[in-house]
């Protein structure tokens, strides 16, 4: 009785978790439709919060690219390694937009290691936790890079704030769909096919506004 009980409660928590990615979901693709700026200028704590916990769902690629960390975590081995990597290169790539570092192409780069990582998912690739760690790193580099455009010029608490409130939100994430991973086990591939079509979608924007910059 108790095994059940337990049973029916792990079902209803990953359900739950579901809800609230399809939801996260929702309002990244309404943000992405309605034009939202995604970048904000911060000027106290109160905005540094809640930007830094906005930030990384706001944008859907930037989204897609966080729940196919999440669920690539759950399917592989070592795969918190991914989870580490990404989380603190998220964090080195605010601190080098901060101090001026030059950082080509970071939605290029996003776009790029998100398409990766959703072929991985296609694929069931088991990578070695070199590759693993190395592709998390890249991804949170550019995701912590294009994510401080906002920051330049912040007090040091706000920008504390937001680092934490990204972090937060992040893990979150990617908590989330660990958790939902068993449920969506059969669905894998579709989900990784639907990344990286989101992911090539926004590649192409990119290349378009770094070409479009460079010829004007």
């Amino acid at each position: 009785m108790l095994t059940i009980e337990l049973s029916k409660s792990a079902t209803a928590l990953k359900r739950r978790h579901a809800g609230a990615i399809a939801a996260l979901i929702l309002l990244s693709l309404l943000c992405s439709l309605s034009g939202l700026p995604i970048h904000q200028s911060i000027s106290n704590s109160w905005e540094g919060l809640l930007w830094g916990i906005a930030n990384p769902v706001v944008s859907l690629n930037s989204l897609a690219s966080i729940l196919a960390i999440g669920f690539l975590c759950a399917g592989m081995n070592r795969g918190a390694l991914l989870a580490a990597s990404f989380l603190s290169a998220s964090v080195l790539g605010t601190v080098i937009h901060l101090f001026y570092g030059n950082l080509v192409g970071a939605e290029i780069g996003i776009a790029a290691s998100t398409i990766a990582i959703g072929a991985m998912l296609i694929m069931s690739i088991q990578p070695n936790w070199l590759l693993l760690s190395t592709l998390g790193a890249i991804a949170g580099l550019f995701h912590g890079y294009a994510g401080a455009e906002s920051l330049i010029n912040t007090e040091i608490m706000p920008l504390v704030i937001y680092i934490l409130g990204v972090t937060v939100t992040q893990c979150a994430v990617i908590m989330s769909a660990k958790k939902t991973y068993p449920m969506l086990l059969n669905k894998i591939s579709f989900l990784g096919l639907a990344v990286c079509a989101i992911s090539m979608a926004f590649l192409g924007n990119a290349i378009y506004s770094v070409m479009f910059s460079f010829l004007s």
